[in-house]
């Protein structure tokens, strides 16, 4: 994923006409963060990629689902092979629905290996999330609650309050989530 990573960041960057020097600005980083990342010799957490990308602005599931080359083809139906892995770190997340234009609703396969987590900083993002723990167990903190949640056992809550997701096993943890956001905000993932 890293080497997609750093080629997607500067040609975003490079559409938007922003130097490292503006996006560090706008996303509240140094500009060497930037320069690492373009260069390949780091690969961030979800979470600063995603403080990143709020300084474009654009949500992860636009970043890694954008075409280069040739537009998708319209079809209500997606195979596994066809769903890209927006995840990184130790954490796959499989989108549903590339290349829909005009989403509303992210769908996510959610697999977090052992003591995997979304990063050290918080997400928050307009919107709503829901999602059901499939396979192990996933310790989620919502603002200042936390709870591990076991196969079956699931989460709604308001995407814009601080939320963090964690394994706290040692065996792969699996959960299918949603996010819904307002109309007028990009998609979180």
């Amino acid at each position: 994923m890293s080497m997609e990573v750093s080629t997607r960041l500067k040609l975003v960057r490079e559409k938007h006409a922003l130097s490292q020097r503006e996006l560090a600005k706008r996303a509240g980083v140094t500009n060497s963060t930037i320069s690492l990342i373009e260069q390949n010799r780091v690969s961030p957490s979800i979470s600063s990629l995603k403080k990143v990308l709020d300084g474009v602005p654009m949500s992860l599931a636009e970043f890694f689902t954008f075409d280069i080359e040739e537009p998708a083809k319209p079809s209500p139906f997606f195979d596994a092979e066809t769903m890209p892995d927006i995840g990184g770190e130790g954490v796959a997340l499989y989108l549903v629905g590339h290349g829909v234009q005009n989403r509303h609703i992210t769908m996510l396969r959610e697999i977090y290996a052992g003591g995997a987590d979304t990063g050290a900083e918080m997400l928050s993002h307009a919107g709503q999330e829901v999602g059901m723990v499939v396979k192990g167990e996933i310790e989620l903190t919502v603002d200042k609650q936390t709870r591990v949640l076991k196969p079956g056992e699931g989460y709604y809550f308001d995407s814009s309050l601080p939320h963090r997701f964690r394994n706290p096993g040692r065996d792969e943890a699996e959960l299918v989530s949603a996010s819904l956001v307002s109309p007028n905000a990009a998609p979180s993932f």
